[in-house]
């Protein structure tokens, strides 16, 4: 089948637009939000959820055979399964609900590959985009990872849960490996931001353990800005992508991340085995 990506990108980009507006609704009555309990420290919000039946009628009516799968609800199995959309409605719940920045993200998988991702951070009106072997772009200027090789001028995100959380753990012990030598520390909040960040060199490296519908656009696009992508242990997606444990770099940070992260800690189930 030949698709024209430009065409579906701009479908995309459309669609992006449109949920920011409606996100930005909410956004701007933070306070005033009902929110319910997913899970420990896992906010949901009636936004979360009218974002993403809004993306999915929206992508369903143009691409009926396609599949759908997103945060918020079951996933939807149609019939040609070859072309999937992964859509996080709003990644940084969290931080939508306290007033920060959020994102929108939006990734179109064929087969294993990502071949196309659009993120929209709805406050700083930022719209990035990538098409697979085509560069990636933030409102059009095309983005490159930043090139900083110094240790001491790294600036580095992660996430990290709240204190007891079991969810992904040992996120304390690798902040303790990393943090001593590098310049900056920083989270952002959004997994697909932090991913962005690193592509256009707001970040020269992100590491997390998270899930990837959040993380598939962005990751797209700090391959197409020069980066590198692998789990902690240097693995290609065939791992990162099953486990969430990721690094996202420029070379030097890359480096500097895979030599602290591949030994903390033994006590994570989801390292290789002799690691």
């Amino acid at each position: 089948m030949t698709i024209s990506y430009d065409a579906v990108l701009d479908e995309m980009v459309s669609v992006a637009r449109q949920a920011g507006a409606l996100t930005q609704g909410y956004f701007k009555r933070f306070r005033e939000i009902e929110i319910g309990i997913k899970g420990p420290a896992d906010f949901v919000s009636d936004a979360d959820k009218e974002s993403e039946l809004l993306i999915r009628r929206y992508l369903f009516e143009r691409y009926p055979n396609w599949s759908f799968t997103g945060e918020e609800f079951p996933p939807v199995d149609r019939h040609d399964q070859e072309f999937r959309w992964l859509v996080d409605p709003i990644d940084g719940t969290t931080n939508f609900i306290n007033g920060m920045h959020y994102t929108i993200s939006i990734a179109l998988r064929r087969g294993n590959e990502t071949v196309a991702g659009v993120l929209f951070n709805p406050p700083a009106d930022e719209m990035f985009t990538a098409i697979k072997g085509q560069g990636s772009f933030m409102n059009g200027e095309r983005l490159k990872v930043s090139e900083q090789a110094d240790i001491g001028l790294m600036c580095i995100g992660t996430g990290l849960p709240t204190p007891g959380l079991s969810l992904y753990p040992g996120s304390y012990e690798r902040l303790d490996a990393i943090r001593a030598p590098v310049g900056a520390v920083r989270i952002v909040g959004s997994a697909a931001n932090s991913c962005a960040y690193v592509a256009m060199g707001r970040l020269t490296g992100y590491y997390e353990e998270t899930g990837f519908v959040d993380t598939a656009a962005g990751i797209l696009f700090v391959e197409e800005a020069g980066g590198i992508v692998t789990d902690w242990w240097g693995r290609g997606p065939e791992y990162f992508e099953q486990t969430g444990a990721m690094i996202v770099a420029n070379k030097a940070t890359h480096a500097y991340l895979i030599e602290k992260l591949k030994h903390v800690p033994k006590k994570d189930t989801k390292h290789p085995k002799g690691v």
